[in-house]
């Protein structure tokens, strides 16, 4: 299977077996991480992009969750009260005061989120879904700090089992949750000394209290300093009694290794593409203040990236919007890139590079693989499945289309890999 710049998911390339010498080369018995899967976020303005063509809800999950004719997701994040792609701001306890939760709700998941969720789960099922706030109930904070008196950490305790109390009523059990969408850049500021605080003396307490089954994560960090809370936490054997496994994304990918010892570690969301800042595989100068770039060169930094995270060790990769319009601006006024993409004056569904480059990924690697080593060059990976199958992903940034040969398994294949694309080889025993 080979992607392209204009020729993608094609099938039509052939796989020769050779008895010449290899490029590449893959030793099973060189093994590294266990994998977990692969998975994208729900948020409101993906709802309401599909909204537009809603005769295509099905085409588009069954795209991102099928396991035949889809990218084969296996998890679902889900944001706990607004995140930044939602139609507006709001958590779900907005009564000051509230510490005992009384008027606590998701009717407003109602409206868009939780259609979303279950629209995915007529597809797939058995998705595994965690949660994480970007904001808390304003009468939580001071200013924009976090309260830390004991009274306000009760309950924002509670608030976290209610959602997930309130989710598994509607069918959506919730596998684990996230204390904080990026502590280091959120609306909400803790310090590092209240976060751990949280998680080992009310969150995590709570959550066994309650009996709930939902674990505590600590995620998701991104910003520089947050990799102190997560090593900090991982050194912390109170801590550690809750704390199941990491989410990291964006900045701390040279976090996982000092994490991965310790428990799993889930990269949680992908980076969303046009940037005013420096980026890897990125030209600054491509920014666009007023729409997202869903263009090819985004599909080969979204290959990179994923490659460059599996390397550093994580067992999960999650996308971020899986469904935007083509404008894809943030309640921050910020365009980002989807994996499918809306056209609201023409009413179409979009499927991008980036949907591809994952695919490729997701469709073939299956949870409960395992890494395995591969040499000969860096723009390679491979993994063994479950079944004995061994999955081979390369990528080619060079401008014409060159010839692979691949040693797998006691036999050697050649196969060409396109142009600024990237290629799947799967190999049965």
């Amino acid at each position: 299977m080979t992607s392209a710049p204009d020729d993608y998911w094609n099938t039509e390339g052939s796989v020769t077996e050779v008895t010449t010498a290899a490029d590449l080369s893959v030793d099973e018995e060189a093994t590294y991480q266990r994998w977990d899967g692969f998975g994208g976020t729900f948020n409101e303005m993906g709802w309401d992009a599909l909204s537009v063509v809603s005769s295509e809800i099905e085409r588009a999950l069954t795209l991102l969750f099928d396991a035949e004719d889809g990218a084969n997701f296996a998890y679902g994040r889900i944001p706990i009260g607004a995140s930044d792609y939602s139609m507006s701001w709001y958590t779900l306890a907005e009564t000051a005061g509230d510490y005992a939760m009384e008027n606590f709700s998701i009717d407003r998941d109602q409206e868009m989120l939780i259609p979303y969720i279950k629209a995915a789960q007529e597809i797939k099922h058995d998705i595994r879904f965690f949660a994480s706030p970007w904001v808390v109930p304003s009468w939580m904070m001071n200013g924009r700090d976090m309260k830390s008196d004991e009274q306000t950490l009760e309950a924002h305790a509670l608030y976290f089992a209610k959602f997930v109390e309130a989710y598994t009523a509607e069918g959506i059990e919730i596998e684990a949750v996230h204390p904080q969408n990026e502590p280091g850049y959120a609306r909400v500021h803790w310090t590092h000394e209240l976060f751990i605080d949280f998680i080992k003396n009310y969150l995590g307490p709570k959550f066994e209290e309650m009996d709930l089954s939902a674990e505590v994560w600590c995620g998701t960090m991104s910003h520089p300093d947050d990799a102190d809370i997560a090593t900090t936490i991982a050194d912390d054997p109170d801590a550690m009694q809750y704390v199941k496994g990491f989410g990291l994304q964006w900045n701390l990918q040279s976090t996982v290794a000092t994490l991965a010892p310790k428990a799993p570690v889930m990269q949680t969301e992908h980076k969303c593409g046009n940037y005013n800042f420096e980026s890897d595989y990125w030209d600054q100068s491509r920014y666009d203040p007023n729409q997202a770039q869903n263009d090819h060169l985004y599909g080969e930094e979204s290959w990179q990236n994923i490659r460059d995270w599996i390397v550093s060790g994580v067992n999960s990769y999650v996308a971020w919007n899986m469904v935007l319009d083509t404008v894809g601006k943030s309640l921050d006024n910020w365009p980002q890139n989807a994996l499918l993409v809306v056209d609201r004056s023409t009413q179409t569904l979009i499927v991008t590079p980036a949907y591809y480059a994952f695919r490729h990924y997701s469709q073939y690697i299956a949870p409960g693989a395992t890494r395995v080593a591969i040499s000969g060059s860096n723009d390679a990976l491979a993994f063994k499945n479950p079944d004995g199958s061994v999955i081979t992903e390369v990528y080619n940034s060079g401008t014409s289309a060159k010839t692979t040969t691949l040693a797998v398994s006691g036999r050697t294949y050649q196969f060409d890999v396109p142009a600024h694309g990237w290629a799947t080889l799967r190999t049965t025993p």
